[in-house]
């Protein structure tokens, strides 16, 4: 099965509230994304977006120029349903990160909640940081979360590789400066714990 047939399927048979990654307001993210742009009319591009509510609390916060991304269009179809007419003012790509075609220097904030861990091939998370170093504008910002050291080894049915900040970061490589990490004990909505760590970075 593919990698878009997978979630499709996964988003096409679940429901938004019965994956384990589903929080109903993204607290830590939110707090990053003001704290990296404060001026709402700041590019914010939300990588993997999938059904998430990140977009909803950003359109409702104002910002004015969102963009989210997934490979699933089953996922955005859900989020553009949600967000009713609200939605027209939302950018919607469907892509492979590691494959689609960014607008060079197009965003002012990366937000990346639990894509990169599934990239367990070298070469995949190496196209995934050229198109952050692409995409982003020189003095923008990334924050990128993961599954922490203690988080669990698959995810829907995945392998995925778990990260402590350094090596999180170290992906990233020296043209990223290292601002922040946090790791923060995510409920799952069936009451397991899951460990995330998020890095947050200025292109530089």
């Amino acid at each position: 099965m593919s990698t878009q047939a997978h979630w499709e399927n996964v988003y096409q048979t679940k429901a938004v509230d019965d994956v384990s990654w589903y929080r109903p307001h993204l607290e830590v993210s939110l707090r990053l994304i003001a704290d990296a742009a404060p001026d709402a009319a700041s590019a914010v591009i939300d990588v993997g977006g999938g059904e998430a509510t990140l977009v909803d609390d950003l359109v409702v916060r104002g910002y004015s120029d969102v963009t989210v991304l997934d490979i699933s269009p089953a996922a955005i179809d859900v989020a553009k349903g949600r967000l009713g007419p609200s939605a027209a003012a939302v950018h919607w790509i469907t892509g492979d990160i590691t494959a689609v075609e960014l607008e060079a220097a197009r965003y002012d904030v990366w937000h990346d909640r639990a894509v990169f861990h599934f990239l367990t091939s070298a070469d995949d998370r190496a196209a995934y940081v050229r198109q952050v170093a692409r995409a982003v504008r020189p003095g923008g910002h990334v924050i990128v979360a993961t599954f922490g050291p203690e988080g669990p080894e698959k995810c829907s049915g995945l392998d995925v590789v778990r990260y402590d900040a350094e090596r999180l970061h170290g992906e990233f490589g020296p043209k990223f400066r290292l601002l922040d990490s946090v790791a923060e004990l995510h409920e799952t909505p069936w009451g397991a714990t899951q460990q995330f760590m998020y890095c947050f970075c200025r292109v530089e």
